[in-house]
């Protein structure tokens, strides 16, 4: 901690994020053990946080993170579009097929970013705001397989043919070291296969918009 900074706001941001790394929410006393202060002072971040609708508590007494957070959340897709979208243009007019953006959304992946190729005669029509679910579709998949504890002997880019629309093709890699961001960078096309320098491309793109949001 500096002069510039506030002890209280560090505490209640600690506080969001151990709620965000646990499936289960955690007691004010295992809260209490993890910041290594006492629990009046757990006590009074958490009415302060429920205040607000960041936190919620069960019947058990357990906090678990509110539905506030995804009015913040919602906020966040345009700052990443609008760091992703010069990545996803190159990548959209080098492969010559719509580039996207896909985040996770509960069990969907969402499309938040797309850009078409400017100088194709044909190229699959992909809007923002398409969603599907997280099993189906390269961008889906390859959110999925990040998710793996061990990628060793994976290419580090996921290809799929016809998950989503007959007789395209697609390819995606996922977004890797970018805290509090999961989902993938990739490309849809009319195509019998991708075409082999495609999921590499594809790679070197995702590895961009990461580096970006970082």
């Amino acid at each position: 901690m500096t002069a510039e900074t506030s002890q209280t706001l560090d505490r209640g941001l600690r506080v969001l994020k151990l709620l965000a790394d646990t499936d289960h929410g955690l007691t004010v006393t295992e809260l209490s053990n993890k910041l290594g202060v006492n629990r009046t002072v757990v006590y009074r971040l958490l009415a302060t946080l429920e205040q607000h609708a960041l936190v919620r508590r069960d019947l058990g007494g357990r906090a678990r993170v509110g539905l506030g957070v995804l009015r913040l959340g919602r906020q966040v897709h345009p700052l990443v579009r609008e760091a992703a979208l010069p990545a996803l243009r190159s990548l959209a007019e080098d492969i010559g097929a719509t580039a996207h953006l896909t985040l996770v959304d509960g069990a969907d992946a969402l499309a938040v970013a797309v850009v078409e190729p400017t100088w194709t005669d044909y190229h699959v029509a992909y809007r923002a705001g398409f969603r599907h679910p997280l099993d189906r579709g390269a961008a889906g998949r390859a959110i999925l397989t990040a998710r793996q504890k061990s990628l060793a002997d994976h290419p580090g880019y996921t290809l799929t043919q016809g998950e989503l629309e007959a007789g395209a093709c697609g390819a995606a890699a996922p977004l890797v070291g970018v805290s509090g961001v999961e989902g993938s960078v990739g490309v849809v096309m009319l195509a019998d296969a991708v075409p082999e320098r495609v999921g590499p491309r594809v790679l070197d793109a995702a590895r961009e918009v990461a580096d970006a949001l970082r």
